[in-house]
C-alpha cells in the first residue's frame, strides 16, 4: 500500500475496553460509541509506509489488549528491514518485481518476527536532518542501487554492503541491543516482553476473481513478499471487522483512497460521484468537508460483489493505503460507520481520525489483518474445511 466500517446484529460477545479521554470525539458530526485502546496519532510525512505504521500501529493496540502496556513502535525499524529485504528479491528476481516504496500488513508481521521489534525512541529513523520523514532521496537511491545491480547481470562481494550502508546512513544503524525504562533487550528479547504471538494474524479479502473459502496470493504490487490472504464473501468480510471491533481486536484496513468521497475527515461513496486517480498527495484528499460527507451518507450507493470487483478488475480499486480501524461511531442522521486512525499527523478536523462508512469498506477494502480470534466462529469453520489437508501461513 502506497499513501498514492454499521454494526451487524447480535455478533459475538461485546468486550467493553476503558477508552481514554482523548480519544473520545463528540462533534457536530460524529459521535464515538465503542473505540478500542489505541497509541496517539503518528506521520508517516512523505513516506510510502503507511503499511508499517498502520501495522505496527495494529501490534501496538495488540499490546495494550495482552500486557496493558501502551508502547511506541518504530515503523522505521520495520521499514528499514524491509528495504533491504525487498532490493534482494527484486535481484533474485532479475528486476521482475515492484520495488518501491509500498508494502503490505504482512511485511510488518514478517519483519517483526524475523527481526523482533523495538520502540519509536530508540529508532526513529530520521537520520538525515529532517524532523519529519522524507523518503524522497533515500526511494531514489535505493531504487537506483537495485536497478543497477540487476543491469551488471552478476552479484558483486559488496552490493548487499551498499544496501547496508545506505539504510545506516539515512534511517540509522540497527540496534544491537537498547535500554527500555531501565531494562536491557535486543529486538527479539523486547519482542518476547510483549507476549506476541505473530502466527495468530492472518489476512482476509474478497474478490471473485478466486473461489470463496480458500487462500490466493492477492495480486497488487505491493504485495511483492507474495502474501496469501483468504477469501470471503464482502459481507462476511464486514461481519469479520464488526465481530472484531466488538471482541476487542482492531482491524489493520488495507483500502483504495483515490475516490472523490475520500477525505481526511470521512469517506463515503455518493451516488454521484466521480471516479478520481487524484496519486499520494495528502494535500488533495481535504477537498470533502465532514459536513459534506455526512450528506452523502445520507444519499450513498449500495453495495455488492459484483461492484468491488468491477472496480478492481478495471484498476479504479488500487492498493493505495493501509490504516487501523479502531471502532464504531455515529452521525448525526443515526448512520453507524467507522472510525479510523491515519498516519497522516493530527491535521484535520478530526485531528487525524476518518469516519468511514460501511458502503465505502465494501466497495474500497483491499484487504484486512486481523487476529485469528477475530473471526467469527462459522466464519472460521467455512475457512478451515477447505483449506483442509494444505499447508498454512500463520493461519488456523
Amino acid at each position: 500500500m502506497r499513501i498514492k466500517l454499521f454494526l451487524s446484529a447480535a455478533i459475538g460477545m461485546l468486550v467493553t475496553w476503558p477508552v481514554q479521554a482523548q480519544n473520545q470525539n463528540t462533534t457536530n458530526e460524529y459521535t464515538d460509541i465503542k473505540i478500542l485502546p489505541h497509541t496517539s496519532i503518528k506521520n508517516q510525512a512523505s513516506s510510502g509506509t503507511c503499511w508499517s505504521f498502520s501495522g505496527t500501529a495494529m501490534l501496538e493496540s495488540e499490546i495494550t489488549r495482552i500486557n496493558g502496556d501502551s508502547i511506541n513502535l518504530s515503523a522505521m525499524w520495520i521499514v528499514r528491514n524491509i528495504y533491504k529485504e525487498k532490493i534482494e528479491k527484486y535481484v533474485r528476481m532479475h528486476g521482475e518485481l515492484n520495488l518501491s516504496a509500498g508494502g503490505s500488513f504482512a511485511d510488518v508481521i514478517h519483519a517483526s518476527e524475523k527481526y523482533g521489534i523495538v520502540p519509536e525512541e530508540v529508532y526513529p529513523g530520521l537520520n538525515y536532518g529532517d524532523q519529519k520523514h522524507n523518503h524522497g532521496e533515500l526511494d531514489k537511491i535505493l531504487s537506483t542501487i537495485g536497478k543497477t545491480i540487476v543491469e551488471q547481470k552478476r552479484l558483486s562481494t559488496a552490493w548487499k554492503a551498499a544496501v547496508d550502508g545506505v539504510l545506516d546512513a539515512y534511517l540509522g544503524k540497527s540496534p544491537e541491543k537498547f535500554s527500555y525504562k531501565g531494562v536491557e533487550y535486543t529486538p527479539q528479547s523486547f519482542l518476547k516482553s510483549a507476549k506476541l504471538n505473530l502466527n495468530d494474524y492472518i489476512s482476509i479479502t474478497s474478490f471473485t476473481h478466486h473461489p470463496f473459502y480458500t487462500s490466493f496470493i492477492l495480486e497488487i504490487p505491493d504485495n511483492w513478499i507474495f502474501e496469501t490472504s483468504h477469501n470471503v464473501p464482502i459481507d462476511e468480510l464486514v461481519e469479520i471487522i464488526d465481530y472484531s471491533i466488538n471482541s476487542g481486536y482492531t482491524v489493520a484496513w488495507g483500502a483504495d483512497v483515490s475516490e472523490s468521497g475520500f477525505s481526511r475527515d470521512a469517506a463515503t461513496v455518493p451516488k454521484e460521484k466521480k471516479i478520481e486517480e487524484i496519486g499520494s498527495d495528502q494535500a488533495k484528499w481535504t477537498k470533502t468537508t465532514a459536513k459534506d460527507s455526512v450528506k452523502q451518507m445520507a444519499n450513498e450507493k449500495t453495495i455488492n460483489q459484483e461492484m468491488r470487483q468491477k472496480a478492481f478488475d478495471n484498476y479504479e480499486t488500487t492498493d493505495d493505503h493501509g490504516m487501523l480501524i479502531i471502532g464504531f461511531a455515529n452521525n448525526k442522521n443515526g448512520d453507524t460507520l467507522y472510525k479510523v486512525k491515519n498516519s497522516w499527523g493530527e491535521g484535520g478536523k478530526n485531528k487525524g481520525y476518518i469516519y468511514v462508512s460501511k458502503p465505502f469498506v465494501q466497495y474500497k477494502t483491499i484487504n484486512i489483518t486481523v487476529h485469528k480470534n477475530a473471526i467469527p466462529p462459522k466464519i472460521k469453520k467455512k475457512l478451515k474445511g477447505n483449506e483442509k489437508g494444505k499447508k498454512q501461513i500463520h493461519f488456523f
